[in-house]
This record gives structure tokens, C-alpha cells and sequence, in this order.
């Protein structure tokens, strides 16, 4: 096999699913992840259609099912916390046979790391600090460990990609703010329903309680619209402040105590909800997968599915081209980019959890109330019949005389 030693950046999703894939083709993975340790944190992430068939070749779909959050719908409220809408999302689902589950992103790390055998190399605690292609490999210098040489290197490595950025160039050509930001962090499990996500909204701003039926921890959760802030996204204070000047001065409902405890959270999540663009996922011996190379945001509900099978096609075009890296990124490319732009697409997603008027939020009740949205659930499943087609078997070439 040619290009063995490849080198993944991040122990993300995407991430380990990519080193999951190569270890099984042959290769030779080495994670590095600039945390000391997994990340736990993280929102309901949901594994659907051809993500399915992923995590079912691996052997992990019932652990992903045992782990599931278990959350049956969403519940909208007024500032006395009286019902004014209700989702049945759990119904939607079982009426229309998607199979699809909503887990913890960390859940899913631990799951897919997990499955991980003794071939694949993991480096927590590090990053890379720079890259230096040539005809025979590539050079990676770490911030904290020696270097070394690669054949490949894999930017899986989130929507502030350091690969993109070293190789690539600067975020702001392709990470494209979408007029949010969100946080996500523990709450008291007083508030909220049981296996239900609660959500109270004025004009431009959400706040909501995450109570999975299979974790005793609540989550808080909190949307509001702003231009782009200029702040460093690797800095804790930082964030907190960005959430902080968002929600301090409210009173209403049960912000108070929800930003309180998010606040406390060592492992409290803000960021910009951005979708990442680009032209091509790949240059010379470097390519991105993930929310590296094609984020569709939190508000696509698309992120781990992205994630599962474009770690999946990339690992196996690879094994198919026999290392191959310049025919395997092409076809990577061609293989997985449509079903990105689709998911890119978010559609009525924002509107439905972050009105921007008091006239969108009696809409989005209204139309929550009557039987028109499983309709179009309903229509989505029956116009998008491509997203549940069956995933190719990849086979590593038989030879690589002619490569």
C-alpha cells in the first residue's frame, strides 16, 4: 500500500471514523489532539440515513443505540412557562422509519474511539505547529513532540482547523458566519421537561433546557443573533463573555439560572454558528474532512452524518486507489461534495429555533401546532431518497505495481 503513514489532526468525529477506516484498509493512522484527553461536551448530534450504514459496518450502531439521548420532542414556552407549542419529534420519526438517533457528540467520540484497535497511534496533549510538503511526504513539526515525517496528513480538525489554516490560508476565506452564536453547558435538572428540549424565545435570541432521558446532567442551551465578533475562540474568558453581554441583563423565564449554571461549566461550548465553503478539500498531499472542510452549522442537524461518511468515503477511496492520495482525493471530492451542498442548504432550521420577530415566532407556534409539519417531514423522506442509498464496499486495489 502506498502513503501508509498518514497523519489525522483531531480525535473528532470525523476523526476517528477516518482512523477507524484506514487502520481496517491497511494503513497506518497516528491521531493528534491538541486536548489532553477526549472531549466530552458537546450537543445532540444525530446519526442518520447513510451515517447509519457506517456505524453499522463498524460494529457500533447498538452501542450508538444503547447511548442514545432519548430526547421525544421539543416544547416551545411563553415567559410563564406556559406550553404554547409542542413538537413530537420522536413520533415524526417512527411514523416515517428513518432510524435515525440523536446521541451526545461526546458519547459518540467514546463509542468510535473505542472501536479503535491497537493500530491506530494517538498524541494527546499536542498540535500541529507547521507543514512542509514535498514530492516524497510531508514534514509536521508539533508544538509540543518531535517531528516527523508523513505521507499524508488529514485536517479533521473542526471548523477552526489549524491544517486548513497552515495550508490553506486565513478562516475568513471560508468559514461564513450565518448571523448567530450559540452556547451549550449544564443547567439544573430542576428546569425543563423530561426527555424534551425547552425552548423560550423573544425576537433574535433563544434559551433552552436539553433533558436527555438517558443522562441525569440537563443541558442549557442558548441562540442570539450578532454580526461577527472579533475574539479569540480558544480563549475560555473570552467566550464567556460573548455569552455573558448576550444574556446578563435578563430576567425573564428561567435565563438567570440557566446562564448561571452554564457559566460554571468548566466545559461550556460558545461559538459562531458558520458554515465552512471551499472549492476543493484538498491540496497536494493534504485534504479536510469533517467541519473542517464543509461545517454546515449546528442549525443543519447534519454535522456527525457529514462527518461519519465522508470519513468513510475518504478512508476508502483511498484503499480503493492503493494510497493513491491524488486519485483518492479527487474521488472523494466527487463522491461526497453533492450530499454537502444539499446539507448546507438549512432551510426553515434558524427560524424554527431563533425567530427573528415576535410575527416568525406565532408562525413557527402555529405551523408546530398543526399537523402541516409532519406532512413536510413526511415529503423531505419521500423527495430525498439518495441520502438512505446504499454506501459503496470499499476494497483496497489489488495491486499498486502501476501506481
Amino acid at each position: 500500500m502506498k502513503n501508509e503513514r498518514i497523519l489525522i489532526s483531531g480525535a473528532s468525529i470525523a476523526g476517528q471514523t477516518l482512523a477507524y477506516w484506514l487502520a481496517r484498509h491497511g494503513f497506518r493512522p497516528t491521531v493528534v489532539e491538541r486536548a489532553p484527553q477526549l472531549r466530552s461536551g458537546g450537543q445532540g448530534v444525530d446519526v442518520r440515513d447513510q451515517a447509519i450504514q457506517v456505524a453499522e459496518r463498524m460494529g457500533v450502531m447498538p452501542q450508538i443505540r444503547a447511548a442514545a439521548a432519548d430526547v421525544a420532542g421539543m416544547r416551545f414556552v411563553d415567559a410563564q412557562d406556559r406550553g404554547l407549542a409542542r413538537i413530537d419529534m420522536s413520533g415524526i420519526q417512527d411514523k416515517y422509519g428513518s432510524g435515525e438517533v440523536e446521541i451526545m457528540r461526546g458519547d459518540l467520540v467514546g463509542i468510535l474511539h473505542d472501536a479503535n484497535a491497537d493500530p491506530v497511534e494517538y498524541l494527546f496533549g499536542d498540535s500541529i505547529r507547521s507543514l512542509e510538503q514535498d514530492d516524497d511526504g510531508i514534514a509536521v513539526a508539533f508544538e509540543n513532540g518531535r517531528p516527523r515525517r508523513f505521507d499524508l496528513v488529514i485536517g479533521a480538525d473542526g471548523m477552526h482547523s489549524t491544517v486548513r489554516g497552515l495550508v490553506f490560508g486565513p478562516e475568513s476565506r471560508f468559514v461564513h458566519h450565518m448571523d448567530h452564536y450559540f452556547a451549550f453547558g449544564n443547567a439544573d435538572s430542576a428546569h425543563g421537561q423530561d426527555r424534551t428540549m425547552t425552548v423560550f424565545n423573544t425576537p433574535g435570541t433563544m434559551a433552552g433546557v436539553y433533558r436527555s432521558g438517558n443522562h441525569a446532567q440537563a443541558k442549557a442551551y442558548f441562540m442570539f443573533r450578532s454580526p461577527q465578533r472579533d475574539y479569540d475562540h480558544r480563549d475560555p474568558a473570552a467566550e464567556r463573555r460573548l455569552l455573558t453581554d448576550a444574556f446578563a441583563d435578563r430576567t425573564d423565564w428561567r435565563i438567570p439560572e440557566l446562564l448561571a449554571g452554564a457559566l460554571a461549566d468548566p466545559d461550556l461550548y460558545v461559538d459562531a454558528l458558520s458554515q465552512v465553503r471551499m472549492d476543493s478539500w484538498a491540496t497536494g498531499r493534504i485534504a479536510l474532512v469533517g467541519d473542517a472542510a464543509y461545517c454546515a452549522s449546528p442549525a443543519s442537524g447534519a454535522g456527525a452524518e457529514l462527518s461519519l461518511i465522508g470519513a468513510y468515503r475518504l478512508a476508502g477511496e483511498l484503499a480503493a486507489a492503493g494510497g493513491d492520495h491524488r486519485t483518492a482525493f479527487r474521488r472523494y471530492e466527487e463522491t461526497h461534495r453533492e450530499l454537502v451542498d444539499r446539507k448546507q442548504k438549512i432551510g426553515p432550521n434558524l427560524r424554527l429555533m431563533a425567530p427573528k420577530t415576535r410575527i416568525g415566532m406565532a408562525v413557527r407556534n402555529t405551523i408546530a401546532r398543526s399537523p402541516l409539519l409532519e406532512s413536510l417531514a413526511g415529503m423531505e423522506r419521500i423527495m430525498a431518497p439518495s441520502t438512505t442509498a446504499a454506501l459503496p464496499e470499499y476494497r483496497p486495489a489489488p495491486s499498486t505495481s502501476a501506481i
